[in-house]
């Protein structure tokens, strides 16, 4: 069996605001199986918002993961992604997930992966998964460029990642906190 490919999820960070986006599509090998899949998802009492690229079962269960150390510290998504990062390097299970996170909440954005990084991005904009090099040069220039609002950015870098990269649609899940 092929494996699944692609997905683009990116996260900005202004004024008071956070939008984590999402597209929709699942491919499997050259055909696409599913055009509305949901990979932008709120946890932890709606106050953070998690987006996820990879194995599906695999994000589901670092979302769980995340989500279970949120409750132990009270909330504090700085102190969960760290947990969790060791967790995840260290765990014999967890070590084989194929999947990367970002975690936002109105104050921060963290990407999470495997390798045990936790990077927080020096502007407000971060991005995974296939498309995510299209979308983080278009979010960083309407960051740098414009004043537009965390969700007109990043909207329209979702956009211009969708028209370049074919593991991406238009078909987009946007989460706003803050």
């Amino acid at each position: 069996m092929e494996n699944f490919h692609g997905t683009t999820i990116i996260a900005v960070c202004r004024d008071n605001k956070t939008v984590v986006a999402g597209d929709g599509q699942v491919t499997l090998g050259s055909a696409v199986v599913k055009h509305g899949a949901r990979k932008v998802r709120r946890i932890y009492k709606n106050k953070i918002v998690v987006g996820f690229a990879g194995a599906t079962a695999d994000a589901l269960t670092l979302s769980e993961k995340l989500e279970a150390k949120l409750e132990a510290f009270g909330g504090n998504l700085t102190r969960a992604a760290v947990e969790l990062a060791r967790d995840w390097r260290t765990d014999r299970m967890l070590r084989r997930l194929e999947a990367m996170m970002i975690a936002a909440s109105d104050e921060s954005i963290y990407l999470l992966s495997g390798t045990g990084d936790i990077i927080e991005p020096d502007s407000g904009v971060i991005a995974i998964g296939s498309g995510s090099v299209a979308a983080q040069a278009a979010g960083e220039a309407l960051f740098r460029h414009t004043e537009k609002s965390a969700r007109e950015i990043a909207e329209g870098a979702m956009e211009i990642a969708s028209g370049l990269c074919v593991y991406t649609n238009s078909q987009f899940t946007i989460e706003e906190i803050g």
